[in-house]
């Protein structure tokens, strides 16, 4: 990734025209647009647009830079220079706005599959473990997806740093959904970083405790080039007590929508950069949090690490347009609004192929002909009920047979890996084994 051109200075611009009679009412007397056709642009990509009216690229950017300026709101997070951070709800922030309040917070054209009971558990520990990988691979972890699920699902310990990242991503996701209510503090952050770090960090008393003076952390690439150098640890506290009054709604004094917040509380982790290692994932968590917290429990289900995984260079300018054009946040709000866009996309996109591989299943399964018309109506009954529990008696009821037939056709489903039973009391228990869809696949 490149640095991305520094804007020039507005203020030498102004100098440099505001004895032209002729060229000022160009540049006052149109109302030029804060976007340029459609897109919010920074300075690095205006250079690529031919400038309207015989102006300059210099001049376009300062007229620009008018607009944008009577718009823009402030945020109680300051730069390490003391100046504010700031933001507009520029198109096309509202539409994506409200099409995340109606998508993610409500229930409405919810795909049923989230909202059934039967099978929401699936799709959510899914979600977690997309999650916990691809955030992990954003920091550098090197393990295969198949491998991680295997670990994470099997229960077995890490083997190296790799899984014990992914492992500790996973069971702070976990975590997340259960301090969601509570208000954020120095105290949460720091046992969410905890989770995070836990057995990966080179010096494990870094975990969960702000970084030192001699602990000074810069965001640099293979070259050495500096990307951000964040702020001084002495300030640390401070601005950890800022960002939690923000957190939790107590500055600034206007309405921030709470999708905004949520990103905003992003970006403020990853750019304080408090920690000796582990920001990224922090920062991403406290985002989760957020939005769990302002009620879009849909965020349960989403993975917005699997998209910015994709094109991380996207992710990192998103940043650095943001620290290079005055502060301006809006460049690092479009992009994350468009993140989540994509990843309530991805999450229907993967429902819908999980439903049509069902149904596959589902047809293939008829022409099984070692399983009976019995055993294959259970198991079709199984597919979507992957917590339903069987036993002799309530099998014997549903297909009109004798206690001994019913006994011998749940046993020869558990014979051949497609339930599992235990027994309580007199009474054998039988539920569908956790990877029935493709233990079918195999016997079909």
């Amino acid at each position: 990734m490149k640095m991305p051109k520094n804007p020039p200075s507005i203020e030498i611009i102004w100098e440099q025209i505001k004895a032209d009679k002729e060229l000022i009412p160009k540049i006052f007397g149109e109302r030029f647009a804060p976007l340029v056709k459609g897109k919010y642009l920074h300075w690095d990509k205006l250079l690529y647009y031919p400038p309207p009216k015989d102006l300059t690229h210099e001049q376009w950017w300062l007229a620009l830079k008018i607009q944008r300026r009577n718009l823009l709101k402030q945020v109680s997070l300051n730069d390490k220079k003391g100046q504010p951070f700031q933001h507009l709800e520029v198109d096309p922030i509202p539409e994506m706005l409200h099409k995340i309040d109606q998508g993610a917070g409500g229930f409405i054209q919810m795909p049923e599959q989230i909202t059934n009971p039967d099978t929401k558990e699936q799709y959510y520990v899914s979600s977690l473990i997309q999650e916990a990988i691809t955030s992990s691979q954003l920091e550098g972890a090197a393990t295969t997806r198949r491998v991680a699920k295997e670990m994470i699902k099997t229960g077995r310990p890490p083997r190296d740093r790799s899984e014990r990242m992914i492992l500790n991503n996973f069971r702070t996701m976990q975590q997340i959904g259960k301090i969601k209510d509570k208000p954020l503090s120095k105290e949460l952050v720091f046992e969410i970083h905890r989770l995070v770090t836990e057995g990966t960090l080179d010096e494990p008393s870094a975990a969960g405790r702000f970084r030192t003076a001699n602990e000074k952390r810069v965001v640099s690439d293979m070259y050495n080039e500096v990307f951000h150098d964040p702020p001084p640890a002495d300030k640390l506290e401070k601005r950890m007590a800022a960002m939690c009054d923000f957190a939790n709604s107590k500055a600034p004094k206007y309405f921030i929508h709470p999708v905004i917040r949520s990103i905003i509380l992003h970006f403020w982790l990853a750019y304080d950069h408090p920690f000796v290692d582990g920001n990224g994932r922090t920062a991403r968590a406290l985002f989760y949090w957020s939005m769990l917290r302002h009620g879009f429990w849909l965020f349960e289900f989403i993975s917005i690490s699997q998209i910015i995984r994709k094109a991380p260079a996207k992710y990192g300018r998103a940043f650095l347009y943001t620290e290079t054009d005055d502060n301006d946040l809006t460049y690092f709000i479009i992009y994350h609004l468009d993140v989540i866009r994509r990843a309530i996309k991805e999450l229907h996109e993967y429902i819908k192929r999980k439903t049509e591989k069902l149904q596959t299943i589902e047809r293939e399964l008829r022409g099984i002909v070692v399983l009976n018309h019995r055993q294959r109506a259970l198991i079709s009954h199984a597919l979507r009920h992957p917590h339903q529990l069987y036993t002799i008696k309530s099998h014997q009821t549903s297909h009109n047979v004798v206690y001994q037939t019913s006994r011998l056709d749940l046993f020869d489903l558990e014979l051949r890996g497609l339930l599992k039973c235990h027994k309580v009391g007199r009474m054998w228990h039988f539920t569908p084994v956790d990877e029935l869809e493709e233990r079918l696949a195999k016997l079909a």
